[in-house]
């Protein structure tokens, strides 16, 4: 069997390893941190919780009846990847602090360097590094100059005191709603910096009562058939928001206003937090307690910041005094690699081969860069359902797409891909993201780069099996 070198260990790298030990493959981890878990590792700012139900964001392997709430806490999330990391010996095939800055195709398999100067040797490569890794700071006039605590949501800092302060909240995106409620209350003011509004829903979270804990443990099958259910019921919400712009989608985006409206009897902040696009054009988010946040006293909605000044910032015509500085600004995905260079056959750049547009077959693999397969790439991101499907979906591809490898080379022929992304391109061509809105779904040519333009089960039958006629 073969040796494939996994980078990350996140939800996308442990799937891959316990898929590929499972064949007989020597799997070899490497990890830039000193722990595995991903982004349930790095983000531990107040409130950082998942908007998919906890045992549908779970391996369909390694189902958990013990979730203590409908939508867990990244502690929960972290200690379930800890737990399936041991149960499957893991942990010893990771190494840590191992940060790759660049892979390079020698031939016959991949040679990946790490910062620290170590070196590993691979057949295959599976990329596990995710896209919602990087954070974005916006290029704001006078942000060096801010004297107070500064900090991204992705890189929290816990040891900046927040009570009885002043606080700037730049963003209003699916961190920033968890954010702003868990801080209110110790907070002496929450000023909120909001570009654009986003179309927030109800999360419904609640406990899991023990009986239902006991049901899950007990009776056979019980867990998958809730899950199943949770999945269609997610799958369903792709032809209601994200579809052809029809009377069902009017029909959601009317719902939402009305509950708006319903939820902020102030007229004003109602018609502020109201979006003037299309549900599902930028993310839509979930939230229980993101509106009765914004109604209090001590919180204030601003426009964009304009300039950071040193003791504030200025948004339009008007001067706000600041002790901290909180950028929920989201993560720069146009740039998937982040500071990681790979080179293909006859050293080709996988980033100026990008120029700006992130792609591979099924976004995972691309032509040239033989042998090296991507997780969550290109294209399979999603906004009405679980990347963990989209995840398993790509383990199980690859899988057999190495048991196909003719003398150990996996390359798709650059045709192959050219007719995925027309397929892509035609599909997103009506699709509610195209309508007008800037996201980080586009890049700055309009190019949906991002999200898979339909639901999960027609990723599921694109990826049912390897075909190896699209090899090179």
């Amino acid at each position: 069997m073969s040796t494939v070198c996994v980078v990350g260990s996140g939800f996308g790298g442990l799937a891959a390893a316990i898929a590929l030990k499972a064949e007989g493959h020597e799997v070899r981890i490497l990890e830039r941190a000193d722990d595995l878990g991903g982004t349930w590792r790095d983000n531990v700012y107040p409130g950082c919780a998942c908007d998919v139900r906890s045992h549908l964001y779970s391996l369909s392997g390694e189902l958990n009846p013990d979730w203590s709430r409908s939508f867990s806490g990244r502690e929960e999330i972290q200690a379930y990847l800890q737990r399936v990391a041991d149960k499957h010996a893991l942990r010893p095939l990771i190494r840590f602090g191992s940060h790759v800055v660049r892979q390079t195709w020698t031939g016959d398999g991949w040679r990946l360097e790490c910062a620290d100067g170590h070196e590993e040797t691979a057949r295959f490569v599976v990329n596990a590094i995710g896209a919602l890794r990087d954070p974005r700071i916006p290029e704001l006039p006078g942000l060096g100059g801010f004297e107070g605590p500064t900090m991204h949501s992705a890189h929290w800092d816990s040891s900046v005191e927040l009570a009885g302060k002043r606080i700037g909240v730049v963003g209003t995106g699916a961190s920033s709603i968890q954010v702003v409620p868990s801080i209110c209350e110790a907070a002496a003011e929450v000023h909120v910096f909001q570009r654009t509004p986003a179309w927030v829903v109800p999360r419904g979270d609640r406990a899991y009562a023990e009986a239902t804990k006991w049901l899950f443990r007990t009776v056979p099958g019980l867990m998958a058939l809730y899950r199943l259910a949770i999945y269609l019921e997610h799958e369903l919400r792709y032809p209601l928001a994200f579809g052809h712009l029809g009377v069902v989608s009017r029909l959601f985006r009317w719902a939402m206003e009305r509950r708006i409206r319903k939820v902020v009897p102030d007229r004003a902040l109602a018609e502020r937090l109201t979006p003037s696009y299309q549900p599902g054009c930028k993310r839509i988010l979930i939230s229980d307690d993101w509106y009765p946040a914004m109604m209090r006293d001590d919180v204030r909605l601003h426009g964009a910041v304009d300039e950071v000044l040193a003791g504030g910032v200025r948004a339009g015509d008007e001067e706000i005094d600041l002790d901290v500085l909180v950028f929920c600004t989201g993560y720069r995905v146009d740039d998937p690699l982040g500071p990681m260079e790979v080179f293909g056959v006859d050293g080709r750049n996988l980033r100026e081969v990008w120029s700006g547009r992130p792609q591979a077959h099924l976004g995972i693999l691309m032509p040239g860069f033989p042998n090296a397969f991507g997780l969550l790439g290109p294209n399979t991101a999603l906004g009405h359902n679980s990347v963990v499907i989209m995840i398993e979906a790509q383990v199980r591809w690859l899988v057999q797409a190495i048991a196909h490898a003719p003398e150990g080379v996996v390359d798709v022929r650059r045709e192959v891909l050219d007719d995925f992304l027309a397929d892509i391109d035609a599909a997103h061509t009506d699709q509610v993201w195209m309508s007008g809105c800037r996201s980080w779904y586009l890049n700055e040519r309009g190019e949906n780069f991002t999200i898979w333009p339909g639901s999960t089960l027609s990723y599921l039958w694109a990826t049912r099996r390897f075909d190896p006629s699209i090899l090179a």
